[in-house]
């Protein structure tokens, strides 16, 4: 992302936890819509800036995770925000395919209502061939 070379000032701003992790949205940069949340330390956040491309820190496989990397459905980003405590960012990204590991296109398909969980969309791919064996 050419506007986004010089990313020092937003990393100055930033409070990562203790970890070293700050928390990521993902939201449609057309529709407003949310489809995900995940971390970020400050290496993934220099490779997103410079790539393009929505590059977190999967807490739960400890490494590096380029959004897309194995089944294509890349988050292409679009413009950064920082909230207003540097502890949280907010990216508007060009989702290509389904941003969630289930198939869905945001990782939000499911709502409270009336007392329970329902399911309010269907998946755009089958996560088997998307993703490969379920990661429980």
């Amino acid at each position: 992302m050419s506007n986004m070379q010089d990313y020092n000032e937003l990393l100055q701003q930033i409070k990562f936890d203790e970890k070293g992790l700050v928390t990521a949205i993902a939201q449609d940069a057309d529709t407003g819509e949310v489809l995900m949340v995940a971390y970020m330390n400050a290496d993934t956040l220099r490779q997103t800036l410079e790539t393009g491309v929505m590059t977190y820190w999967s807490r739960s496989r400890q490494k590096v995770w380029i959004k897309g990397e194995s089944s294509g459905h890349v988050q292409e980003v679009k413009a950064c925000y920082i909230d207003c405590d540097g502890d949280a960012l907010l990216f508007k990204v060009h989702q290509h395919g389904a941003a969630c590991h289930t198939g869905h296109r945001s990782c939000f398909f499911r709502r409270w209502k009336d007392g329970g969980l329902e399911v309010h969309t269907t998946p755009l791919v089958d996560p088997e061939k998307a993703y490969g064996p379920s990661r429980t």
